[in-house]
């Protein structure tokens, strides 16, 4: 178990000579650093010593020390390197052992420390060295030193017979002080790496050329120092220059023969490079040449060298094998002869510019013949080439099979261009067509053209009844029909959906593009053959010419989608002109829809209340038990528009939830309204159409919930209205919204019930409420035909389901008695009663409850 230490033993933070150690010393441990201050204590020591003691000597003594100084410092800055080594040595220490004998040990150790000062700052940048090195220079000197002068203290004179011994202490001395200022600079990085202090035979390894040196120094030393005791200080001005001249020659001199040697041995190395390169680059030549060939024979594509005639002059095996012709039989012959006619001229076009100086290395995809005959695409990319050893240039070919590559390219772009459904021409590649016959017509009028847009009436009655596979079938064989009814050159598009587009081109007049459109209409009369089953279909046709000036396709297609809607407004199964002075229904379309979001913040919207009746057990009028909500749209220039405008209005702006939030929290609150005005009397029940979007909403039952809070209706009062077509498209994904809902207590109902489209499969399994009769069916009714029949069996239907039954429509008496008959619950219609607007609608409600009282 660990403890945090006590307050105790807490690590001391650093003193300041501490954090002064760790900036000026990082890399000196603790030996070291001990060791470092020795040495320059002890080397500053002797230094102040010996300066005390020249201060005391004459004048013409301190200059005669301090030329000998300045001598010593010269002679540092002209080093002679020892050939071979890395090592060089300066002559300074002849001036240094030269005042040690002449004016003694004090001014030697002044000399050596400054000397040695100079040399550090010249060859170092650390002042630890800067300050050590001289320091150790005046320890060593003042130890050596004394011992010299000792010696030669007991010689009687300097005269010939003294000389050898003068000699001999003077080299012994040398020594010793090479050694002690060797040992003392050595001892930092020996005691930093932990090794032995003394190590001579170390030390003389290192630096055995820097002690003969010392060695030799000493020997010229006595030599000046006993010319100048028998001859006088006159020849030491002498000869003192002289050396010094002899040294700087020796020092040029041998940086001289350095730089020549170095110049024979650059010169000796770079040839010895070339020859060594240009070997290597004639074998690389050579297994250059080899893996060409073993390249050229083994390639994965065809491969050929080529004149730049076209002469095949060789070809690999791959080339043979795609042109189905042997290797030798491809010798000599011409390439271009091998390539397709049409892509011919642009291959030997190419080759051409050979003779030009204009060739440039190409790339291009042309067909050849391929074995058998066939087609074959290839990948062609032609360069110079040069074959190591000859004097002449050919070409090389490399072509590569792309046959595949090309198909799957002709395949996209049929998918891209077509529609996939009936291989007819997009609405891309129509538009394509179309800027092309635009831009013929701005430069020459004599190419007028027409198009005919063409769209089939009631095809998504056919695909919601029979299926989408029968529709398809319908739009293959529709497409097939008008292809077969078009004159050469015109082209039929499929723009999408059942909508198709055609251009003819070389019209004489407007009379074409007519007869064309007539002579379609009648082919669509005739009925298609559906999974068996005859079917008929028509189709409203829109027509424009090239004579307005169009400058885009979009706005040909634009006005002639208007003329189809002229068509399909006229009535259906006919053709239109576009008349450009005529506001046309496209555009009043997209104008209304651009105005339907302001029409509820303007307070254009309002609401009608058709009443809602039911039938008594006996004879007795019936009674309104509630209202049906039917939006209009109160537009300041168009007038009054019915909800049929409406609806469509608002699903195409994407404006339909705010229009069914409007209806609710209106109708909502106006039923509270009347019923708070006769209080006590039977809940009024109110209906509201939903669309399909209003169906698909996954927020439909928060928004129908919070309309019947803010009114405080109940919701069993509220019945919500889909459209048979719309419950049957989309039962399955609004299954649970419908349930929803159900559960909240809203009623559900599904109207246009029995109409065409509006199957009774399903019935059992739609979570519906009540069953509204469609409007057509309660007009066959009331004029006598078939259609009592299918009413008196809904009515039967609803009863044996649960399901309540409501009659829209009723406009006659006829048809009110033969409802009650038929037992129907509920009606609503123009005999019981109009759509009233709020204002009408509660005087009516009071007036209706007097005369039931």
């Amino acid at each position: 178990m660990q403890t945090s230490p006590s307050a105790s033993e807490q690590p001391l933070p650093p003193v300041w000579w501490q954090r002064l150690h760790g900036a000026l010393m990082p890399d000196y441990n603790r030996r070291v650093t001990i060791y470092w201050w020795i040495v320059v204590g002890l080397g500053a020591a002797a230094l102040m010593r010996s300066l005390a003691a020249l201060v005391a000597d004459p004048a013409g003594v301190l200059l005669q020390v301090f030329a000998g100084l300045l001598l010593a410092i010269g002679a540092g800055l002209f080093p002679i390197r020892v050939r071979g080594t890395k090592q060089s040595y300066t002559v300074g220490e002849i001036f240094i052992f030269l005042v040690l004998l002449v004016h003694g040990t004090s001014a030697a150790v002044v000399v050596a420390a400054m000397e040695g000062f100079v040399g550090s700052c010249r060859t170092s940048k650390r002042w630890t060295s800067r300050l050590f090195s001289p320091a150790s220079a005046a320890l060593a000197m003042g130890l050596t030193g004394g011992a010299l002068r000792w010696a030669l203290a007991q010689l009687p004179g300097i005269g010939p017979a003294e000389a050898a011994p003068l000699l001999g202490a003077l080299i012994l001395f040398s020594a010793t002080y090479f050694y002690v200022n060797g040992l003392l600079v050595a001892g930092v990085p020996r005691i930093k790496r932990g090794e032995r202090f003394f190590q001579f035979l170390g030390l003389f390894s290192d630096f055995r050329w820097v002690g003969l040196a010392y060695a030799g120094s000493a020997c010229v030393a006595a030599l000046l120092f006993a010319v100048y005791r028998l001859q006088g200080e006159d020849v030491l001005l002498v000869m003192v220059p002289l050396l010094a001249m002899l040294l700087v020659t020796l020092h040029f001199y041998f940086r001289q023969q350095e730089a020549q040697i170095a110049l024979v041995e650059a010169n000796t190395e770079r040839a010895a490079r070339e020859a060594e390169a240009a070997a290597r680059h004639l074998a690389e030549l050579q297994a250059s040449e080899q893996r060409f060939h073993s390249a050229f024979e083994h390639a994965a594509i065809g491969m050929a060298l080529i004149g730049f005639d076209g002469r095949i002059l060789q070809a690999n095996p791959v080339l043979a094998r795609l042109l189905g012709c042997p290797e030798a039989e491809l010798a000599q012959r011409c390439f271009q002869e091998l390539v397709s006619t049409d892509d011919r001229p642009a291959f030997e076009s190419h080759l051409g510019r050979t003779g030009e100086r204009e060739f440039e290395p190409f790339a291009t995809e042309l067909r050849v013949a391929g074995p058998g005959g066939e087609p074959l695409w290839l990948a062609l990319h032609c360069n110079f080439f040069t074959e190591p050893g000859t004097t002449g240039a050919c070409l090389i070919l490399q072509a590569q099979d792309i046959s595949v590559r090309r198909r799957a390219e002709a395949s996209l772009t049929q998918l891209a261009f077509h529609d996939p459904l009936t291989g007819l021409p997009n609405r891309r590649r129509f538009i394509e067509c179309l800027e092309g016959a635009l831009t013929r017509y701005k430069t020459d009028r004599s190419h007028p053209w027409a198009v005919l847009f063409v769209d089939f009436d009631h095809f998504k009655l056919i695909n919601d009844t029979l299926g989408h596979g029968a529709g398809d079938q319908l739009l293959v064989q529709l497409g097939r029909r008008i292809q077969e009814r078009l004159r050469p050159g015109d082209i039929v598009a499929r723009l999408g959906g059942d909508e198709f587009a055609i251009l003819a081109e070389q019209i004489s007049d407007e009379r074409d593009a007519v007869v064309l459109a007539e002579r379609l209409l009648e082919a669509l009369r005739r009925p298609f053959l559906i999974d068996g089953v005859q079917q008929f279909a028509s189709a409203s046709i829109g027509i424009t010419f090239s004579a307005p000036g169009y400058a885009a396709p979009e706005d040909v297609l634009r006005d002639a989608d208007a003329a189809m809607y002229q068509a399909k407004t006229a009535g259906k199964a006919r053709y239109a002109l576009f008349e450009g002075d005529r506001p046309t229904a496209i555009t009043q379309r997209l104008r209304l829809q651009s105005e339907l979001g302001l029409a509820i913040e303007r307070d254009e919207l309002v609401l009608e209340y058709q009443p809602i009746f039911e039938f008594g057990r006996d004879a007795a009028a019936p009674t309104p038990i509630g209202f049906e909500a039917l939006l209009r749209w109160q537009h300041p220039r168009d007038g009054l528009l019915p909800p049929s405008k409406v609806v469509p209005l608002a699903e195409a702006s994407g404006e339909m939830t705010a229009l069914t939030d409007f209806v609710l929290d209106r109708a909502c609150a106006q039923i509270r309204s009347w019923q708070q005005q006769r209080p006590g009397e039977r809940p009024l029940m109110l209906s509201v159409n939903l669309s399909a979007s209003d169906l698909l909403d996954p927020d439909l039952i928060v928004r129908v919930r919070r309309a019947l809070d803010a009114a405080g209706m109940k919701p069993q009062q509220l019945t919500l209205d889909l459209a048979a077509a719309t419950l049957g498209a989309h039962l399955d994904a609004a299954r649970a919204t419908l349930e929803g809902l159900r559960r909240l207590g809203v009623r559900i109902a599904v109207g246009d019930f029995g109409a065409e489209g509006a199957g009774l499969t399903k019935l059992s399994k739609i979570p519906v409420d009540t069953l509204k009769i469609d409007l057509g069916l309660i007009g066959e009714l009331e004029r006598g035909d078939d259609g009592a029949t299918v009413v008196a069996a809904i009515v039967r239907l609803g009863a044996e389901l649960g399901k309540e039954v409501v009659a829209v429509g009723v406009d006659t008496r006829v048809g009110m008695q033969l409802l009650r008959e038929f037992g129907c619950a509920c009606a609503q219609g123009y005999f019981l009663a109009p759509p009233l607007a709020a204002s009408e609608a509660g005087p009516w409600l009071g007036g209706q409850r007097d005369a039931a009282h």
